[in-house]
């Protein structure tokens, strides 16, 4: 979900982009009307989340599986190795692309107790004290687990898969080596995608790596080398522009913390509805539910969409139901949801 300003203030500008007579993905990248655009949204961004000056920020091409590829191909040398962190689908799926790459140590950190899943402690996590670097994703869009704490790697470069959980809540940048992020969640539409990495970690991509996923060539040419995906970048911009209306991360931190709580609330009242996830590893963003009674799942999900509730249905690798309460949904729309999950389970008990 878009925050409903941006789309609207898009929809007009749609045509004739600040009285220039032609729409933002009409122009030239190398316009200095659009290069203002870039500096404006790379400043915001700078704002929101405290981004110290030796780090760079990239807009590049390739969503997150592109940088399950980029990160191993910069930053994993030949003969070294990395520690993968899995906590869900896709901290898996970047374990597996990196293999591809290098040596690879898996480290499975989700154990099940009594039907709840947790996340280990990690200061037991056995991690490599010469690894390249350590990756992990904060928050698992599928499986709806989270992790708050930042992981203690012990000076190992430590990068974070935050598609789903940047700008969510405050996080302290300068404890990790690079962030990157898919827009789609938090930032804007799909096609662009974000990587805040620290400078030192430049001019290490190995020669095999594609120019458009050099992270040097890219910081070099300030992320157009080739032609970036101008129109996803414009409209990044304006969600920045609103978070810093809406009084920035952490005004949106409270705001998705009521949100979540609302939800996990109702589901744990409920002898109708499960979670399965300890509380403390329970994401802000993306809340799966299950049906005691599953063989309803169809009925829930046809009575939900009737009532404008859609995209309920979760990850086919889990089933049940999942919620993606991102930044823009208003805590409106969580209530409108849990209204009809207590009018759903009234007429099914």
């Amino acid at each position: 979900m878009l925050p409903a300003q941006v789309m609207q203030q898009a929809q007009q500008e749609f045509l004739n982009w600040q009285n220039t007579g032609c729409s933002v993905m009409e122009m030239s990248h190398r316009s200095k009307e659009f290069i203002a655009l870039a500096e404006k949204a790379e400043a915001d961004l700078r704002e929101l989340m405290h981004i110290p000056d030796n780090y760079k920020v990239l807009f590049c091409h390739g969503g997150g599986r592109g940088q399950f590829s980029a990160v191993p191909l910069n930053l994993l040398a030949a003969g070294s190795k990395a520690d993968y962190i899995v906590s869900g689908s896709w901290s898996k799926a970047a374990a597996q692309e990196a293999a591809n790459y290098g040596e690879v140590n898996t480290i499975n950190v989700v154990e099940e107790v009594n039907g709840v899943k947790q996340v280990k402690d990690s200061r037991d996590w056995p991690l490599t004290s010469d690894a390249a670097y350590v990756h992990y994703c904060p928050n698992e869009t599928v499986d709806g687990i989270e992790m708050f704490d930042i992981p203690e790697t012990g000076g190992v470069p430590l990068i974070a898969d935050m598609s789903s959980t940047i700008l969510s809540r405050e996080i302290d940048v300068s404890q990790f080596a690079m962030i990157y992020a898919g827009a789609q969640k938090n930032i804007g539409p799909s096609g662009l995608t974000i990587v805040i990495i620290e400078q030192s970690l430049l001019g290490q991509a190995r020669k095999e790596t594609p120019c458009i996923m050099n992270y040097q060539l890219i910081a070099d040419n300030d992320s157009m080398y080739n032609t970036p995906p101008t129109y996803a970048w414009y409209l990044a911009g304006l969600v920045f522009q609103w978070l810093k209306e809406q009084g920035g991360v952490s005004a949106i931190q409270h705001n998705n913390q009521q949100k979540a709580e609302l939800l996990y609330q109702y589901v744990d009242r409920s002898d109708f509805y499960r979670n399965g996830i300890i509380s403390n590893n329970r994401s802000l963003m993306n809340i799966p539910f299950w049906l005691m009674d599953e063989s309803l799942d169809s009925k829930f999900l046809s009575a939900a969409k009737e009532q404008g509730l859609v995209a309920l249905k979760g990850h086919r690798s889990v089933g049940g139901m999942r919620a993606s309460i991102y930044n823009a949904m208003p805590l409106e729309g969580v209530q409108t949801l849990v209204d009809f999950m207590k009018a759903f389970e009234q007429e099914n008990s």
